[in-house]
């Protein structure tokens, strides 16, 4: 399966609930994506596009979310302990509930 096919799948929520764990998604489309309770702890995220894409539970832990887009989306129990946020843009989501342990939040955008 190529990255295109995989992403479609993930978009389509073939995947809930899934270990992605280590995964490698760097610049994938996720736009809209249904990606709830699914452990991405250890992948790499960075450049996603994760526009209104519903994370509910997800395990972001120790990820890298470089630059990665998180407009919109929906990260409400997500677990982000560790995870690298360096340029990640979380603007118009809300982190309330969110775990930001051991985060460093510089250089993310946060409005």
């Amino acid at each position: 399966m190529n990255k295109e096919q995989f992403e479609k799948k993930i978009r389509a929520g073939e995947f809930r609930g899934a270990d992605l764990s280590g995964s490698d998604l760097s610049e994938a489309n996720l736009k809209g994506a249904n990606l709830n309770g699914v452990d991405l702890s250890e992948a790499n995220l960075s450049g996603a596009d994760l526009q209104y894409a519903s994370l509910r539970g997800v395990d972001l832990s120790d990820a890298n979310l470089r630059s990665a887009y998180f407009f919109g989306a929906d990260l409400k129990g997500a677990n982000l302990f560790g995870a690298d946020l360096f340029k990640t843009n979380f603007r118009g989501v809300d982190l309330s509930g969110v775990d930001l342990s051991g985060v460093d939040l510089s250089g993310a955008f946060l409005t």
